[in-house]
């Protein structure tokens, strides 16, 4: 397989992502997405990057992270491994999940990190899954506007860009994405 254009550094921010096989689905039940959750926090979290914003969607994930530690790479594939194999087994499947490997870009522009987070919140409403960001379990939003009390530290970072969680709040129903060039690679169809 092809060394990756990206290099992963830590102290730097990344948006992490990837979609099911055939653009089929990833998560097949509620309980899915809450194992998918915790292996993650098992294989990845605290030591080697914190989440600054997620959404889990049917068929493909976004993971936007701060990295810690340079040995992610190992770690995510292991993570991915993980989830695969628990999946084929419950579900009495074999073959892979994912299309191929999880995709990395790095993010790097304060501006880029605000619309990037409104990006992968409104992944649910952009797909007609749910009228409002609140309204979609699977995702960090709840956090960031006071309605879940979760564990990502990292979102400080955001708010202080925005000042409140209100305004991010705002700011998420009531701007348009910015359809930038990044932005625009990271559509999922």
């Amino acid at each position: 397989m092809p060394r990756r254009k990206t290099a992963f550094l830590p102290g730097q921010y990344y948006h992490l992502y990837n979609r099911g096989n055939n653009r089929q689905k990833i998560f097949f039940e509620r309980d899915n997405y809450l194992f998918f959750l915790r292996r993650f926090r098992h294989y990845l979290v605290n030591s080697t990057l914190n989440v600054n914003a997620y959404c889990l969607m049917p068929n493909h994930y976004h993971f936007l992270v701060h990295l810690c530690q340079q040995d992610f790479s190992q770690k995510m594939q292991a993570f991915t491994l993980s989830y695969t194999k628990a999946m084929n087994k419950r579900y009495r499947r074999c073959g892979s999940i994912f299309q191929g490997r999880f995709q990395a870009i790095l993010v790097n522009s304060d501006a880029y990190l605000l619309h990037l987070s409104r990006y992968i919140h409104l992944n649910p409403v952009e797909a007609g899954l749910v009228k409002r960001p609140e309204d979609w379990e699977f995702s960090s939003y709840v956090d960031y506007v006071g309605l879940r009390q979760g564990t990502l530290p990292k979102m400080k970072n955001l708010l202080a860009q925005v000042g409140s969680a209100d305004a991010y709040q705002h700011f998420t129903n009531t701007e348009h994405i910015v359809e930038t060039p990044e932005i625009k690679q990271l559509m999922l169809d």
